[in-house]
């Protein structure tokens, strides 16, 4: 009996060690020299979802999610959509009373404008327009709702704060959203999983999340052709950024946020946008070295 129990240890030993997750030293070496002297505090965490291995500097330390709380936005949508409470074809009427200011589009339509939930999402992800997520985040049943789906889904970290009852002093640190790298890196990954409301949710999630205008951070680091999801946060001290690439040698996702930035400027050569794009380049270039945009020609 006691040889059995050994060799069940020994078993059981051995599959933990085949699933646990290893940390990738060569790149965790190159973007910890990246991150050198960077004026302000940054949460990196990296995951090559074939090769199960990883990155993580500060993945578990909370950050302002800015305009990346859309994600979680997106997740209580559609949980209401599977509950049979909202569908992406239902139309409603824009008052110019919602107008909000800040990024986006839904703020310059005319009054009693006829629109639908697809078109709300949309513009909420892709624009990351403020008055569409406010409205989506209403819909959704706000934080009360959401929150306990990320709960669920393992993210006891990521919060939506604004607008949420018992939460008003921690919207005061946080603002909109909170998160921490490794959370919202788990939540892409479990949306490329199918495994967020469920498998067909998740695939139409994914197809939203593919449409990004503002792609000059992150995503100018790859080819045109490689096909990612992403969503970006701005604060005017605060910078933050989640990717799923869809990359040759395997997926893998990543998430940069930053807080307490000294540069505060709102151009593209902002302190943390640059060090976003160069340590997006550095996963690319660590993982797909080798990449031709097409066929060699012998």
């Amino acid at each position: 009996m006691k040889k059995l129990l050994s060799l069940s240890i020994i078993f059981l030993l051995i599959i933990s060690n085949v699933n646990a997750q290893k940390t990738d030293k060569s790149l965790e070496q190159k973007i910890n020299q990246a991150i050198e002297g960077f004026q302000g505090d940054i949460g990196v965490y990296v995951k090559h979802l074939k090769k199960n291995k990883e990155v993580a500097i500060q993945a578990d330390s909370i950050f302002p999610t800015a305009s990346i709380v859309k994600v979680p936005l997106l997740v209580g949508v559609f949980q209401k959509i599977k509950n049979g409470e909202l569908r992406l074809d239902q139309k409603f009427l824009y008052r110019d009373s919602r107008a909000y200011g800040g990024s986006g589009l839904m703020q310059f339509f005319k009054d009693s404008t006829e629109t639908d939930l697809a078109t709300l999402i949309g513009l909420m992800l892709s624009y990351s327009d403020n008055v569409t997520s406010i409205w989506c985040q209403e819909l959704a049943g706000g934080g009360q709702t959401i929150n306990p789906i990320l709960d669920e889904l393992g993210l006891k970290n990521t919060k939506v704060n604004s607008r949420t009852p018992g939460r008003e002093e921690i919207w005061k640190k946080y603002g909109w959203g909170q998160t921490t790298p490794r959370e919202m890196s788990k939540l892409f990954e479990l949306i490329r999983e199918g495994k967020v409301v469920s498998s067909e949710h998740s695939d139409k999630m994914y197809r939203f999340l593919k449409n990004q205008f503002y792609n000059e951070r992150s995503l100018s680091q790859f080819p045109s052709i490689i096909n990612t999801i992403s969503k970006t946060g701005s604060l005017d001290d605060a910078r933050g950024e989640i990717v799923l690439v869809n990359a040759p040698h395997g997926d893998f996702v990543f998430t940069i946020l930053t807080k307490n930035n000294k540069d505060r400027s709102w151009t593209k050569e902002n302190e943390a946008e640059n060090l976003t794009r160069k340590i997006a380049n550095i996963i690319w270039n660590h993982y797909e070295d080798d990449y031709m945009p097409y066929p060699r020609i012998n």
